[in-house]
Order: structure tokens, then sequence, then C-alpha cells
């Protein structure tokens, strides 16, 4: 019979989710990869299982592209969180990751807000390969220089540019990815400034250039704050459209944006 699926995406960050609370459904890293395949496969930014979790409403994983696991994605968060709400009639979950837990509520106007939790920013945090001010990271590429670090429940680098329209991000993107001083590789942001607003750009480690990342947007603002470029609250415009971030005074992060259901439909699991 197939096993079904639907498919969601926040601001075009697309997710193919399984929900396998009621039952097993093991993905291999190569599976994952297969699905998230855009000319073989369903096509995604990344594959999402839902499980059961004691405590939360939900547990979810994340597979990238390459089938490498990630430990948080804001805007999978914001999906699943409306999937649960929609099927539970609540507004407010908690979705747990291998990160952490993140709150989560649907607002009045349909967008959902998720606690990303504490700006994680000390070299160890992120991680970094060597001891260095996470202010000003040791890294460059091109145009590219002078990066800042900060982990979101996964490891980030924001670089300030001039013109992020200029950047050949294909290119860098990757190099940064797997610059040596990222041990676990980064997600690799890059913010033009455009007054109070973060225009934002992300390759995301694992997936490439991606037309969001809510993880990659809350990084932006952390780190353009810690710059002095912007207050603590801020809106982040990516490909897709607009992010909401706030950077509270106990450490969290809070982003807020809209969702999308795409359709609904079945697949068959190869063995």
């Amino acid at each position: 019979m197939g096993t079904p699926f639907v498919k969601m995406h926040g601001l075009g960050n697309d997710f193919v989710v399984f929900d396998a609370r009621a039952g097993e459904l093991e993905l291999s890293p190569a599976r994952a990869a297969a699905i998230a395949d855009r000319r073989r496969g369903i096509g995604c930014d990344q594959v999402i299982v839902l499980g059961p979790a004691q405590g939360a409403d939900v547990f979810m994983r994340i597979r990238n592209p390459d089938g490498s696991e990630a430990g948080a994605c804001g805007n999978a968060t914001r999906c699943v969180a409306s999937l649960l709400a929609s099927q539970s009639g609540r507004s407010r979950l908690t979705v747990r990751t291998i990160a952490g837990d993140l709150a989560s509520e649907v607002l009045a106007d349909g967008r959902v807000q998720v606690d990303m939790g504490p700006a994680r920013l000390g070299w160890r945090d992120i991680p970094l390969a060597r001891e260095m001010d996470t202010l000003h990271l040791e890294l460059s590429a091109g145009a590219a220089r002078d990066a800042a670090g900060c982990s979101m429940g996964n490891p980030h680098a924001t670089f300030f540019v001039g013109d992020v329209e200029a950047l050949d991000i294909a290119t860098i993107g990757p190099r940064l990815e797997h610059d040596t001083l990222f041990p676990e590789r980064a997600n690799i942001g890059f913010v033009e400034m455009q007054g109070e607003t973060l225009r934002l750009r992300v390759w995301e480690r694992g997936a490439g250039l991606t037309l969001a990342c809510g993880s990659g947007a809350c990084a932006a603002l952390v780190n353009a704050h810690r710059r002095g470029l912007v207050g603590r609250e801020a809106p982040v415009l990516v490909d897709g459209g607009r992010l909401d971030i706030a950077w509270r005074a106990d450490g969290h992060v809070l982003m807020t944006g809209p969702v999308a259901m795409a359709f609904h439909g079945v697949v068959e699991l190869a063995p």
C-alpha cells in the first residue's frame, strides 16, 4: 500500500514528513537521500520522521539531502507544529529534536512561533576545531571575510557583506561548509544589512543553498546584534520571504513565520 507522507514548506524550505508515531519507520541515510532527490525521488531540503516522545508532543528526526542528520531545523519545526496543531486542535506544542525541546505556538494569524532555545556562543559550543573569538572567526573565501560564529543546535557562521546578491555562494559555500575550522561542518550565512532589516542567504550544511533557513536566520540576528548592527529584534528577508527573529534577554531566540501544506502522497519505500 506504500507509506503516506505530507509535503510542507516554510517560505520554500521544503520537507517530506513521515508520521511514525504509531509504528517504526527506519530510514537509512541512503534511503533518505533517495527521497530527497528532486529528479528521482519526491524532492525536498530535508526528510522528517516523526516519532513518539515522552514529555513532548513529538520527536522530530531530520535528514539532509545527503543523508546526514541535522540537529535542528526551525522551518521544519514550524511545519510540524502546524501539522500537529491541525490534528489536535491545540495551539501550543513541544517538538523534541536531538538538539533539545522546541516550544512552538500557532498564532492567531496562522504563523507559527518557535522558541529555538538559547544561542550558544562559545567556541566549543559551535563547535570549532580550535579556540578563538567567535565574534571574529579566522575564516574567509573571496569577498566573504570576518565571520561570526553561533550555535542554534547546529553550527553557523555568518558573514556580513555589502552585496549578498553579488556573491557566488554556490562556489564558496561548499568550501566554507567543509573548512577544517568546523569538525562537524557548518551552515554558512551571508547577510547584507538593509537598515534595520537583514537580507540573508544561507548555504546549508548537507543541503546547499535553500530558499529559507530558520536556524540561520536566528544565528544571523544574534551575530548582527553582537556586532552592534541591529537591536534584539528584526525582520530577516530570505529568498523565500520574511521571518521575524527576536533574541530575548534570557538568551532564547524566537522565530516567527508562515508555513504551507503542499500536498499529501504515498511512496513505496524500497528495502
